[in-house]
């Protein structure tokens, strides 16, 4: 009976480092590919066109913006921040309604809930992909890296219009926000750390 118990235990042992071993590789190739996901995400939007990649300041026009109160569009806000970052990242508000030709100014909210200062950069895409050239950013905190200490919460302007010559047939548009981790490091730790809080969850079932 003690030499079975003690083979099961051994077994068990084994497969909880196989299992182990599995769920590092998998938060290795995660961490490989949301990290590769920033340069080819890039290439591809400039190759095709696609996800409404949105990275140039606009301008306003001279003269200024005629609006278009005849119209109403609505404005979606989604905000993610990939699994390499410990953050919690969301828009302060699911949508607005709004004038083509008027400027608005939303908010996202960030918070750094790891115990170190980290850098992350976000990348923005608008929907439907035809909507894009019509989406004009003014100020988007996408523009530049942004860099939160340890427990840091922060309100992240975006100020934009619709342009008016947008298509008669599209009322809806959403703007979306991706965070990445930075630091490569610090990226595949989090990464690992999934890995392993995955492992304990299910060893507790």
């Amino acid at each position: 009976m003690v030499v079975n118990s003690e083979s099961r235990q051994a077994s068990l042992e084994k497969s909880n480092k196989r299992t182990g071993k599995k769920l590092f590789l998998v938060a290795v190739l995660m961490f490989g590919f949301g990290y590769a996901m920033i340069p080819l995400y890039s290439v591809l939007c400039k190759v095709t066109g696609i996800n409404g990649k949105t990275e140039t300041v606009a301008t306003l026009p001279q003269g200024g913006l005629k609006v278009d109160t005849t119209r109403m569009i609505t404005v979606e806000f989604t905000g993610l921040a990939n699994s390499g970052l410990p953050w919690d990242f969301k828009p302060e508000q699911n949508e607005i309604k709004v004038h083509p030709g008027e400027v608005k100014v939303v908010n996202f909210i960030v918070r750094n809930y790891s115990t170190e200062k980290i850098t992350g950069r976000a990348i923005a895409s608008v929907a439907p992909n035809r909507s894009a050239r019509h989406f004009k950013k003014l100020e988007s905190f996408g523009f530049t890296l942004q860099t939160l200490a340890a427990g840091e919460t922060r309100k992240m302007p975006v100020r934009f219009y619709v342009d008016t010559r947008l298509p008669k047939d599209l009322n809806r548009i959403t703007l979306s926000y991706t965070f990445f981790n930075q630091d490569r490091k610090s990226s595949a730790k989090n990464q690992i750390q999934i890995g392993q809080t995955v492992l304990v969850a299910r060893r507790a079932t």
